[in-house]
């Protein structure tokens, strides 16, 4: 097994908002994985720096030059952004790079993302989502047709598979047909 992330925060490692050191913190440290298997985004890097490093990092590891991963887990935001893919941002329309650099205009720092391409490329796009803020979105990209352009409901993995893992807060708002 290796495992890659979605999107990480331009901070260290160890900070308490990196997405690896809560992944590390809360699984990897349980297990028995070996180091060349983890394939973080360094954030200690420039945003630029770090997502240049990481495309190369998935390019050599996959060989090819879009990666297919067996299993892409996301989380969905209370503004229906997923991985650090940002309502309105140009980041949605990037067709070549696997990674980017985007700025996040709420929380004021920068962040390093898989683009939309490698998103879809997974063969099982498993999207897990908690709290009553995300419950409207969820009913939007589940429940009915019009998803009013969350980077979200961008994700259609070419394979077809999306799977939702939702707590009662987050499908609150599910018609009822689903929930």
């Amino acid at each position: 097994m290796h495992l890659f992330w979605s999107d990480e925060r331009c901070l260290p490692r160890n900070h308490e908002q990196s997405n690896f050191r809560i992944a590390y913190d809360e699984l990897i440290s349980c297990i028995w994985i070996p180091y060349e298997n983890i394939h973080r985004i360094i954030g200690e890097l420039s945003p630029w720096e770090a997502a240049g490093y990481y495309e190369a990092e998935m390019k050599k590891h996959f060989r090819e030059d879009l990666p297919a991963f067996d299993l892409m887990m996301l989380g969905v935001g209370s503004d229906g952004h997923t991985a650090s893919l940002f309502p309105g941002s140009e980041a949605l329309k990037e067709k070549q790079r696997l990674s980017l650099p985007v700025f996040s205009h709420t929380a004021l720092h920068w962040r390093v993302t898989l683009t939309l391409p490698v998103l879809n490329a997974a063969r099982q796009v498993l999207f897990l989502v908690s709290g009553r803020s995300k419950a409207g979105i969820v009913g939007s990209l589940i429940g009915r047709k019009e998803s009013k352009g969350y980077p979200a409901a961008m994700v259609k993995p070419s394979a077809g598979n999306i799977t939702w893992l939702l707590d009662r807060d987050a499908a609150s708002e599910l018609p009822e047909a689903l929930s």
